[in-house]
């Protein structure tokens, strides 16, 4: 959002001479400008700025002639890293950074045909297809996290959080302020970061890894930072520049309140055609967060509203045997998210799923870091898994404890050790211990392992499991219902993998035992032990249609704990980028051997294809489909199926978007050709952003194998990702089958309207 921040230096300052300082200030801007574009470029590795503070007011507006930027320098002999290869840009960029007491400012000049800027005036975290630039920090310089802090050329936000071994979170929100504007020579953007929005060491003066990082979409993507790269280094934040010289200020900590109330009426249709509407219900809600230190933040919930607000996008299950996962979307998980991530998925936060409160603390002292979780859920849902599938419970109330140690050793390595613990009202629990390790030998190659134990306590509740009887697992050790069973088990992880200019490739092993359960994380699979290499090598291209091609080879083979061969797979693939649309194609061919529910079945295959392009900055889409014998696991037999997809975002105006996708399968019997399942399901959003802080969004989704309808329209009025306010409806409607029901037809089946406001407080 746009916002007037204002330093204290210049407040008591003559108008004379803030007249004069102006005049001078526009004057050493032009000369800048000047002497950048007729300096002679040059790559530079590990660039340093040294970043003074601020001379007077700047305020967040987008046009740079504020007295604070006055003889300010300038990043500049920009790199472009895609297509070319640390060759000059086909356009100029610079970037300033200053600070005072309460921000940390940053400013972009993008020189470029404005009648060529792609920009999109739309909600934060929208901007991905727009012409937008990065600062990225790694305030602690261990290589180990970083934010990743966005804008377009119209102001409109966009932030990551990075982390070595899991790459970019795009749900991470943090509170900053921008502007930007389109201008004759470009566009050009100021940011304003408040010093409690950051973690970084608590030292008198700071030193760390930045990246100024410039995406210019045309016919391809153009990727420009600051400094030169190496391609032949997989290590992304070790290639940054350095920036020195703030002094004086300290990270984040204070006091913040985030209260919230939620009010909402639920109503359904009955058998006898009537419908009721429920009563309406309120609920306030309190957060609250405290820097116990610069680097340590505690921070706690009461009576959360932890329901989404867009619903999850609905996936294609009609042939999964196991539970879907669906991405965290609820904000009070996002500080030290990345903290949670190791190569199992140990910690799934949508395990707690809806807790009466939540306290959580997370530390970043150095280069050890933590975080700890404790939480009370009143509906504690079970991921049961086997060795051919999973089974979902609802269950009643627990208590969970989750923590996690990491030690980071630079050059994205780390030691760490995560710990959960769930205990259920009545009786039951599941615990999870381990240990994991990245080790970066050299700038090629790194190492992966990961041991964890585990020890269950089934609840003593067969009620909740009854769908359950008559399975077992473990060679018939244990039964499935919930009959209060205890039970250890194990898992374990190790990848050698190698990352390189032209030749990569990850050799990895998994185990999980028949007794491997995470009760707050997200395995749906036990029973196995697998091996797998994957290996490609990139080519490059310099001129013509044809950018990039690697070619791929997959395979690898899965037994279980009795050492019986359950799948063995090989797969060669090609992926390739062109000159032209930014577009991208990516073909496969799978051939695979798989034991399932005791039937052998060879000679499975797949087809694949892919294609994805974005000609213009109003329109982007993509097609995929396989085809191929597929075996259909609830008929256990073989099937020729046939998958298609497509997607597309149409933009007619800068301020209205469409997004419409399709998903369709289906499954004829190899032997004979009876159909075995078939069904879609379509989606499409409608986003008109009517100011930077209001706007309308209409989803309409039907899923073509439950025959339901959903229609969601929400109205927003957003000041940054904490302080908002919703009001909204859910709306489901279905097809009555006369044959189960007295109601024929399609009707209204349930409906929800919703109002939420909610406002972060910073004391």
């Amino acid at each position: 959002m746009t916002s007037s921040l204002r330093g204290a230096s210049l407040r008591t300052a003559p108008p004379c001479l803030s007249i004069a300082l102006l005049v001078f200030v526009s004057a050493l801007g032009l000369t800048a400008v000047a002497a950048a574009q007729d300096t002679e470029w040059e790559a530079v590795v590990h660039p340093r700025l040294d970043v003074p503070r601020s001379r007077g007011e700047i305020e967040v507006d987008g046009l740079l002639e504020d007295v604070g930027w006055a003889g300010i320098p300038r990043a500049h002999n920009f790199v472009e890293h895609q297509p070319g290869d640390q060759v000059q840009p086909p356009v100029v960029t610079e970037a300033m950074l200053t600070y005072d007491d309460d921000y940390l400012y940053c400013a972009f000049i993008c020189y470029d045909d404005p009648a060529q800027v792609r920009a999109s005036f739309t909600e934060r975290d929208r901007i991905w297809n727009d012409d937008y630039v990065i600062l990225a920090l790694d305030t602690y310089g261990d290589q180990a996290w970083a934010y990743e802090i966005a804008v377009n050329p119209y102001g409109v936000q966009g932030d990551l959080l990075w982390s070595a071994g899991n790459g970019e979170d795009m749900t991470y929100d943090l509170v900053y302020y921008t502007s930007g504007r389109i201008t004759d020579d470009g566009w050009q953007v100021e940011m304003a970061i408040p010093w409690t929005s950051l973690r970084f060491p608590d030292k008198e003066e700071q030193e760390w890894r930045v990246d100024f990082w410039r995406n210019h979409p045309r016919a391809v993507r153009g990727q420009y930072s600051w400094p030169k790269y190496d391609r032949d280094d997989s290590c992304w934040p070790c290639q940054w520049g350095f920036v020195t010289g703030i002094t004086g200020v300290r990270p984040g900590s204070g006091l913040e309140l985030l209260p919230a109330f939620v009010a909402s009426q639920a109503a359904e249709r009955k058998e006898d055609d009537s419908f009721e509407n429920g009563d309406i219900k309120g609920e306030p809600s309190l957060g609250a967060s405290y820097g116990i230190s610069p680097t340590v933040t505690a921070e706690a919930t009461i009576n959360p509203d932890y329901s989404q607000v867009e619903s999850d996008v609905a996936q294609i299950d009609v042939n999964s045997t196991f539970a879907l996962f669906y991405p965290e979307k609820r904000p009070f998980f996002q500080e030290g998210s990345d903290l949670w991530n190791t190569y199992f998925n140990t910690v799934y936060t949508r395990s707690i799923n809806k807790p009466f409160f939540a306290a959580k603390v997370t530390g970043r002292p150095g280069k050890s870091n933590f975080a700890a979780l404790v939480a009370q859920d009143d509906i504690s849902p079970f991921i049961l898994p086997f060795a051919e599938s999973s089974a979902l419970i609802e269950g009643g109330r627990s208590f969970s404890t989750l923590a996690r140690y990491k030690h980071t050793l630079g050059e994205q390595s780390h030691l760490g050790a995560v710990f959960t613990d769930r205990r259920h009202e009545g009786g039951g629990s599941g615990t999870v211990g381990g240990l994991d390790m990245r080790l970066r030998l050299n700038k090629n190659f790194s190492i992966e392992a990961q041991a964890q134990a585990t020890f269950t306590t089934e609840p003593n509740d067969t009620l909740l499991t009854q769908e359950l009887a008559g399975i077992t697992f473990d060679n018939n050790r244990y039964t499935a219902v919930f009959d209060g069973e205890e039970f250890w088990g194990h898992g374990l992880y190790g990848s050698l993998e190698r990352s390189a200019r032209h030749w990569n490739f990850d050799l990895d092993y998994w185990e999980r035992s028949p007794t491997f359960r995470a009760e707050n994380g997200f395995e749906p699979r036990n029973d196995q032990r697998q091996t797998n290499f994957w290996t490609g090598y990139m080519l490059y291209f310099e001129g013509g249609l044809l950018d990039r091609l690697e070619p791929q080879i997959n395979f690898g083979r899965q037994w279980d704990f009795q050492g019986t061969k359950k799948d063995e797979w090989v797969s060669a693939s090609v992926w390739s980028r062109l000159r032209w649309a930014q577009t991208q194609v990516y073909l496969s061919y799978l051939h695979s051997n798989e034991l399932f529910g005791g039937t052998q079945y060879d000679n499975i295959y797949r087809y694949y294809g892919s294609l994805n392009l974005k000609p213009s900055g109003m329109f982007d889409g993509g097609v995929d489909g396989s085809v191929g014998h597929r075996i259909a696991r609830y008929d256990e037999t073989m099937g020729n199926e046939v998958n298609v997809s497509g997607w597309i975002n149409f933009k007619p105006i800068d301020r209205l978007k469409l997004n419409a996708s399709y998903n369709h399968v289906h499954s004829n019997a190899v032997l004979d050709d009876r159909e075995l399942f078939a069904g879609y399901v379509a989606r499409s959003r409608l986003d008109l952003q009517l100011t930077r802080e209001w706007s309308v969004r209409l989803v309409l989704q039907y899923n073509d194998f439950a025959r339901t309808w959903d229609a969601d329209p929400l109205l927003t009025f957003r000041l940054n990702p904490f302080s908002i306010f919703y009001v909204g409806s859910t709306r489901n409607y279905a097809d009555f089958d006369p044959t189960v029901s007295s109601i024929e037809g399609w009707r209204l089946a349930k409906r929800t309207y919703f109002m939420k406001i909610q406002y972060l407080w910073q004391l």
